[in-house]
């Protein structure tokens, strides 16, 4: 199913949200209740943001796409127009509109998880099953100057 689709069929039972101001306030408090750090999804001009709570399901909508490189591990990530996700405690499932560079090549983001909180770690897995860790301090909120927003031609 497409992200609009998606979007669409959960907007009924959805809080929405509209504005950068608002959403990524809400985009952080959503982070936060479930575990993740706030910094994860460093989205910039937000135009719309919904949460339904039943099925965990979230969106969030901008201007433009977004790339962002998360310094603390020299990774790049790039964020779609439209990002979509489950979210449940300390897991992101079913990701659509992430991808990660790294070198030459870049994958899409699948799933997003923490299974042990002791750890430190934060995983990310693409749709092969392979997955990654980090710290999780690299994804708490900073200041960047690297970021790139990819306007549309």
């Amino acid at each position: 199913m497409e992200a609009l689709e998606l979007i669409e069929s959960h907007k009924a039972n959805a809080e929405i949200f509209y504005g950068h101001a608002g959403c990524k306030e809400r985009c952080n408090k959503m982070l936060e209740e479930f575990s993740f750090p706030k910094g994860l999804m460093p989205l910039d001009q937000i135009e719309e943001m919904g949460f339904d709570r039943t099925t965990g399901f979230n969106w969030m909508k901008q201007k433009v796409k977004k790339q962002h490189k998360f310094q603390a591990i020299g990774q790049t990530v790039i964020f779609d127009v439209v990002v979509t996700s489950f979210i449940e405690e300390r897991r992101i499932r079913k990701v659509m509109g992430v991808k990660s560079k790294d070198m030459f090549i870049t994958v899409t983001v699948s799933d997003i998880f923490m299974e042990d909180p002791a750890s430190g770690k934060i995983s990310f897995k693409i749709p092969a099953g392979i997955a990654r860790s980090f710290p999780v301090s690299a994804f708490e909120l900073e200041e960047n100057k690297d970021d790139v927003l990819i306007h549309k031609n």
